[in-house]
């Protein structure tokens, strides 16, 4: 058992966070604030290689794994700018063309992910079905050699940067008449998709949307994979990255809100000359909240790990427990972070109430803690299925 990153990964993991640094959470609240998109971050990390570390190098990236990924995640996080859209992008559609799409349409997305020029978000989740895709309403049917989805899709993150939209859609399977998912590579730009903003009470530079498709007529090369059979390992070749790396960012997070915290805490003098971060009603708070920051982020390299290694059954137990654990340890740091700097902590300038909305969300997407609590009583403790 090794908790040592590789040589390689710690050099990653500096320059990212050099990178990060650079731009702060100063310039990621302007951005989002003024209704912006954090380009010159995501450009700059593009050119230098960070978004794509995990495609292959024959398509341009740089040949590694999830645990690369889920560094850059963290260390941008942890600089306080969290890129949602990492996630989105690099983890979950670059995941499912590298493992499942056809080789034509590896040669065309891959290197566009490798660099960053390429930004693809995913749609899962729907009004009513929620991401239960056993009861997705979006359909896919044949027209010809053509497909034709409709459906509604909602917090759908991104789609005003991206140039595709990976759609989850059910199809109908002509021979058992059961319904099975499957996974289509949608332009932004089709004739049929519209969206409308979703207004969030969470400063983020990334936009949510409702999407709505309308009989969208796609050719048969936008169904991910050779055939439809490739459509449910499509989409959890997905999900694990997703959970990964969303609870890598939540670790980064709360790594920033326990560091802008413990500066102030250990600088502010009040009582008698004594820093308030020597009381231990400040301190305690802190160190619990670090605590549990560093158990999350031991249980990502985990998930990680065992992703990177081929495990998928295990990888699933342990990234949906990284990202619960992460869920509640980011939520915690920055509550905490707010809480000890007193009237600071609400200001803008300390830089740490801007992410209260963010960590919340973190706790209910990309699925629940509840959900994820149904998960490991199920799978881990061998309960019967609740719903």
């Amino acid at each position: 058992m090794n908790f040592d990153l590789t040589p390689e990964q710690d050099q990653l993991r500096d320059a990212v966070r050099a990178l990060g640094r650079r731009y702060g959470h100063d310039y990621f609240v302007t951005k989002a604030r003024a209704g912006e998109h954090t380009t010159e971050l995501w450009d700059d990390a593009g050119r230098l290689g960070y978004l794509g570390v995990n495609i292959p190098t024959e398509y341009g990236g740089g040949g590694g794994g999830i645990t690369e990924l889920a560094i850059v995640c963290e260390e941008l996080a942890a600089a306080g700018c969290p890129l949602l859209l990492l996630v989105v992008s690099p983890a979950i559609a670059a995941t499912v063309i590298a493992r499942h799409g056809t080789e034509e349409q590896r040669k065309r997305f891959l290197p566009g992910f490798a660099d960053g020029s390429l930004k693809v978000v995913f749609a899962i989740t729907e009004p009513e079905a929620g991401s239960n895709f056993h009861r997705l309403g979006t359909v896919a049917r044949r027209d010809g050699d053509d497909w034709l989805l409709s459906g509604r899709k909602c917090y759908i993150s991104g789609v005003d940067e991206a140039s595709y939209v990976l759609v989850v859609a059910r199809t109908e399977d002509a021979v058992s008449g059961k319904l099975k998912p499957a996974l289509f590579v949608v332009p932004t730009d089709a004739p049929g998709l519209t969206r409308s903003k979703l207004d969030m009470e969470i400063v983020s530079p990334e936009n949510q949307f409702l999407l709505y498709l309308d009989d969208v007529r796609l050719p048969a090369d936008a169904l991910v994979g050779e055939s439809l059979d490739a459509g449910l390992p499509a989409l959890f070749a997905g999900l694990n990255p997703e959970r990964i790396t969303v609870a890598a960012m939540g670790a980064g997070t709360g790594r920033y809100a326990i560091e802008r915290a413990s500066e102030y805490t250990a600088t502010r003098k009040v009582w008698g000359g004594r820093s308030i971060g020597s009381h231990q009603g400040v301190a305690h708070p802190l160190a619990h909240a670090a605590v549990q920051v560093e158990l999350a982020r031991l249980m990502i390299h985990k998930a990680a790990t065992l992703y990177d290694a081929g495990r998928d059954l295990e990888a699933g137990v342990s990234g949906n427990m990284a990202k619960y654990a992460a869920g509640e340890a980011a939520a915690l740091a920055v509550d905490t972070a707010v809480q000890v700097l007193g009237g600071a902590g609400m200001t803008t300038e300390y830089g740490v109430a801007t992410l209260l909305g963010a960590v919340r969300a973190g706790r209910i997407a990309p699925v629940s803690r509840e959900m994820i609590l149904n998960f490991v009583a199920q799978h881990v403790l061998g309960q019967d299925k609740s719903y």
